[in-house]
């Protein structure tokens, strides 16, 4: 039987291939990370060369790819439930930083400047289908 990969999903980094990684050996398929050490040691290099690739058996993509399909990608609040639009209720809502307040993008300066890692960011949510960015209370 042939040993052939195909590659079904990228990532840029590593702890996300990693967790669909365990997701689909936890259904019995074999499964290969390409690039990851590399982008483990250097993760600015991610997009020059394409992120990391998960590969399958070429005999398992089509059930790898069904199990990837039904991963949802959208957020949830801290009891499980899908966050949903204020504007239109939809549940295709997803979490993103930006830099948009003076706080945030002084914090941003001195981090570039100073070579570490920005102290302070503001996570705000997108729907996906409507384009509304909203913060939700805690």
């Amino acid at each position: 039987m042939s040993q052939t990969f195909k590659t079904i999903a990228k990532f840029q980094y590593s702890a996300e291939a990693q967790i669909i990684k365990g997701r689909l050996e936890s259904e019995g398929i074999q499964v290969f990370l390409s690039d990851n050490i590399t982008i483990d040691t250097d993760p600015l290099v991610s997009n020059a060369i394409g992120g990391i690739k998960l590969k399958v058996l070429a005999q398992d993509a089509m059930q790898a790819q069904h199990i990837l399909a039904t991963i949802n990608k959208y957020s949830i609040d801290d009891e499980g439930n899908p966050i949903q639009c204020p504007n239109c209720n939809s549940e295709a809502v997803a979490m993103f930083s930006t830099i948009t307040d003076f706080k945030s993008f002084f914090a941003f300066v001195f981090g570039f400047i100073s070579g570490t890692l920005p102290f302070y960011s503001k996570d705000k949510y997108r729907c996906d289908d409507c384009n509304t960015e909203f913060d939700i209370k805690q």
